[in-house]
């Protein structure tokens, strides 16, 4: 019996996936092999030699402490894509948003109840201060063409817009996903020629930031910049300033902070982007599916800390080794392999930056004095043997 703790609530057409007579599934567990969650904060947590896997029910992972997994052999999963509509119907959303004074507007409608003014006459008198341009024939540029920033990229163009689009990581996938109409262009040149920018990477060291008073300076004058990624890829700021200089005419984001409230021409979201019952259920799902063929197969996929491995299921002994991406490691593992006069079926290995791994799948079973060979290999970080 497997134990599975959820740190948040879990959509149960994922949980129950997992047949309840191979594994325990709730939110208080003890010793936990796997753990699911969504938005629960990791960091201060101690994790026990027996866990395996944490899987993220959604894209970012910034709740959970990405190094200190990979050095305890704990493969930490996401689910790309799952919520990939979801945030993209926002993202729509907010380029009327980020137009048309929508929220100001509404707010101030709202102000008039009850005032004693003929609501009617107060609305045709009022209504110019909330204008706002139409966003077809205007040029839109998306800086991070997954998912989610393929989709908006390609329904943008069914709106009419013009669309740039920048990724220097363009999967192939994505590239077929995305419509012929979207230029290809570099940030810089997304910065020069857009109307509006809307910005689908995840934070990283090289992209907190991002978006400071040097890129804002190279920006079309009244730029509408869109932000349902992260919060500190823009400096806020630097877009404040730039927002009472007139040069941004209005910023739209999904990360709320202290220092962007209540600033004129912010329109800030509650962190909305995947707060649909179909992206809940959909992340729930692949989570689900992640974690059972990690557990029972070995298989990875869709890991943010280990590469790719899988390896069809036949039946076979099977050894999941996570490991250190140094040189004569396979070498050494089949080497230990080789000694037990055990013969290797099938094997499998990738890395992923620092960290590796090896899936093998053997003919006969293996004495646990030969796992304890393999797991003393130095940067082996766990062995785990899958019969």
């Amino acid at each position: 019996m497997f134990n599975i703790q959820m740190l948040n609530k879990i959509a149960a057409c994922g949980t129950d996936l997992l047949d309840k007579a191979k594994y325990n599934v709730a939110l208080e567990v003890e010793n936990p092999d796997a753990i699911m969650v969504r938005s629960a904060a990791m960091h201060d947590m101690t994790f026990a030699d027996n866990l395996l896997a944490i899987a993220r029910a959604g894209a970012g992972v910034n709740n959970i402490p990405i190094d200190k997994c990979s050095d305890q052999g704990i493969v930490v999963f996401n689910t790309p894509g799952a919520n990939a509509n979801a945030v993209k119907e926002l993202a729509v959303c907010a380029l009327f948003l980020a137009s048309r004074k929508i929220v100001d507007g509404i707010n101030w409608a709202q102000s008039l109840k009850d005032s004693g003014e003929d609501v009617a006459k107060a609305v045709e008198k009022g209504k110019s201060a909330y204008v706002g341009p139409e966003i077809m024939g205007k040029k839109l540029g998306v800086i991070g063409l997954g998912a989610i920033g393929a989709m908006l990229a390609n329904t943008a163009l069914d709106l009419g817009m013009e669309v740039y689009g920048c990724d220097p990581y363009l999967t192939v996938e994505a590239a077929w996903s995305l419509s012929k109409g979207v230029k290809r262009a570099t940030n810089e040149e997304i910065f020069e020629k857009c109307d509006y920018i809307s910005i689908h990477v995840p934070s990283t060291p090289t992209t907190k930031g991002m978006i400071n008073k040097d890129t804002i300076a190279t920006m079309k004058d009244g730029v509408r910049i869109l932000n349902l990624a992260r919060a500190d890829l823009v400096n806020a700021e630097d877009l404040k300033a730039a927002l009472a200089e007139g040069k941004v005419a209005s910023y739209v984001v999904d990360f709320p902070t202290e220092d962007v409230l209540g600033v004129p021409g912010i329109v800030t979201i509650p962190h909305l982007g995947a707060s649909t019952p179909e992206s809940e259920d959909n992340c729930a799902v692949m989570a689900a599916l992640e974690l059972r063929d990690f557990i029972e197969l070995g298989n990875i996929k869709n890991s943010v800390n280990y590469p790719n491995v899988a390896l069809p299921a036949t039946g076979h002994v099977r050894l999941a080794i996570l490991n250190k991406n140094v040189p004569s490691m396979l070498q050494q593992i089949t080497d230990v392999i080789a000694s037990e006069n055990i013969n290797i079926v099938n094997m499998a290995n990738a890395s992923k930056k620092d960290n590796a791994y090896t899936l093998v799948e053997i003919a006969d079973d293996i004495s646990d004095a030969a796992v304890a060979k393999l797991a003393a290999i130095e940067g082996v970080t766990k062995v785990r043997v899958i019969k």
